[in-house]
């Protein structure tokens, strides 16, 4: 069986990003992983929905070698607990300044901005996506974050727009044919 999905030749060269290839890609939370919209109990505690195909778009990158992470101006429980339960090795909560956030991660990882890809919705995004190899944005995100991107999903953030990004940077490397193959064979999609 063959994979149904595909993405315009250029669009796959952009995804591979600029020279050595994309080793890590970067997601927001609110406005990206989350439709944008934050529900407040009576309590004061924060309820958030995520697409459970984004995340296993998140694991799926990480089999392919590609390091998901996680940098959010909020800090909640409920995204701890998501990035955990993903089994996420690299995120940052309540960051103030993204890029101040990012740097000395992706300098402890071994990484230039080249090798790096990014999806953000509005401002406080932008230092991240405009030093990307390869920058992404869900539809609704704000006029200055599609107008720098690279790529605009198709899908809305919350529903699957992560997923999509990730479909196609495991496509534009090579590796979205064979993780497609393990998955028909076992669930947890065979050897990386």
């Amino acid at each position: 069986m063959q994979p149904a999905l595909s993405f315009p030749p250029e669009l796959l060269l952009k995804a591979q990003g600029p020279g050595l290839g994309l080793k890590a890609a970067i997601f927001d939370v609110d406005g990206v992983l989350t439709d944008g919209r934050i529900y407040i109990g009576e309590s004061g505690e924060a309820f958030k929905a995520f697409a459970t195909l984004d995340g296993h778009g998140m694991k799926l990158l990480a089999q392919a070698g590609i390091e998901p992470i996680v940098i959010t101006g909020r800090d909640s429980a409920a995204v701890r607990r998501r990035v955990a339960d993903l089994g996420l090795k690299h995120a940052v909560f309540g960051a103030k300044d993204k890029l101040v956030a990012a740097t000395p991660l992706l300098a402890q990882m071994g990484l230039d901005w080249p090798q790096v890809a990014a999806m953000g919705d509005d401002w406080p995004d932008l230092p991240l996506l405009t030093r990307a190899g390869f920058a992404c944005a869900p539809p609704q995100a704000h006029a200055e974050v599609l107008a720098i991107a690279h790529h605009v999903t198709t899908a809305a953030a919350g529903h699957g727009a992560a997923r999509e990004f990730c479909d196609l940077m495991l496509m534009a490397s090579g590796h979205y044919a064979r993780l497609f193959a393990g998955h028909l064979d076992t669930l947890d999609g065979g050897a990386p």
